[in-house]
């Protein structure tokens, strides 16, 4: 883990926090827990926000680090509780471009799915369509009997040590 990759995820993760839990908490409460009526003596979302900035590090560095079943828990924890769905989750195939979405994609594959469209599998790889068809074709990835790519050959191809592959280079 570099301390460039551990700053980027650490910092995303606190933006995704703050936008999707504790700005609506504001909302809800006030900047000052007073619901916009009379203040109240204490700042309610402050010491969240303050905690939220803590975590962050701590997530990164679970996400990050080498213990691989903590990394996936942490993972799960975090897409389950930053992108609630009442469906599986299916992100936007820019997600996987993220620093989030590509130590999801490094630690867990896709959560929730064992294939993904050729599509996802190329954003979760940072490369074209047409390289994912040409990695399967040379049987560097696997493709699923139900159409698609399996996601834990995708997850493989992103876990093997660099220079024995070229990823997000298009191949």
């Amino acid at each position: 883990m570099s301390t460039e990759e551990h700053i980027a995820l650490a910092g995303e993760l606190l933006g995704l926090v703050e936008r999707r839990i504790i700005d609506p908490l504001e909302i809800l409460f006030g900047p000052d827990g007073s619901d916009g009526g009379e203040p109240q003596a204490y700042d309610v979302v402050g010491p969240v926000r303050e905690r939220a900035r803590i975590e962050a590090e701590v997530w990164a560095a679970q996400l990050l680090g080498r213990d691989e079943r903590l990394a996936g828990r942490t993972a799960a924890r975090l897409v389950a509780s930053l992108f609630p769905a009442d469906g599986p989750f299916d992100p936007p195939d820019e997600w996987w471009g993220t620093a989030f979405g590509r130590v999801v994609a490094q630690r867990v594959g896709h959560p929730g799915r064992t294939a993904v469209s050729f599509a996802v599998a190329g954003a979760m790889l940072g490369i074209t369509r047409q390289g994912v068809h040409d990695l399967v074709k040379r049987a560097k990835l696997a493709r699923h009997p139900d159409g698609g790519v399996t996601t834990a050959s995708v997850q493989a191809r992103l876990n093997q040590p660099k220079g024995s592959h070229v990823a997000r280079d298009g191949h």
